[in-house]
């Protein structure tokens, strides 16, 4: 069975060469406002359940290299809900990890440098961390939404059942963390 990739094929926007792509956010960032029901994070959440479980992803589109970027950061996400015990505490622990200090393509920690190119200058740069900023707040919202259950405001099992897995055998924090 092969991965599931992005149905995002036209990105009005790139950097480095990711696309930045339209979401539905309260966030602000580069990434335009998306007014349908359907965008790239909901995407990265549908599909991660299945994507996880590959070593190998074949990237056929810019838009998939953001899905690989937000599979590998709802596996973070969901180490860090494994120690919440209710909803608020869970967002208040996503709120810390997306303003939290991150790596971008091109520096030496970043774990997937053979898949992202650099970004050219320091406005690229700067746009690069915005959008990804930007992504990884609006993630942490929807996460804990999908995460938690209404009624018993605990985590659910069968999200936290993936904190372990590895997409691609890689992590985007660094060993033993």
């Amino acid at each position: 069975m092969p991965a599931y990739h992005s149905q995002f094929l036209n990105p009005p926007q790139l950097v480095g060469n990711m696309a930045v792509l339209p979401l539905r956010t309260q966030f602000k960032g580069p990434s335009p406002r998306d007014t349908s029901d359907y965008d790239i994070i909901d995407e990265a959440l549908t599909y991660f359940k299945a994507n996880v479980f590959f070593r190998n992803y074949e990237i056929k589109s810019e838009a998939d290299r953001t899905l690989i970027y937000l599979t590998l950061y709802i596996t973070e996400c969901l180490k860090k809900l494994q120690k919440c015990k209710s909803k608020t505490e869970g967002l208040k622990e996503m709120h810390s990890l997306a303003i939290s200090r991150f790596y971008l393509p091109g520096e030496a920690q970043f774990p997937l440098n053979a898949m992202y190119t650099k970004p050219a200058n320091k406005q690229e740069e700067d746009t690069m961390r915005a959008y990804l900023q930007q992504l990884r707040q609006e993630m942490g919202v929807r996460i804990v939404e999908k995460v938690f259950d209404a009624d018993t405001d605990k985590p659910s099992k069968w999200w936290m059942c993936f904190s372990k897995r590895k997409f691609m055998d890689k992590s985007l924090s660094g060993p033993g963390q």
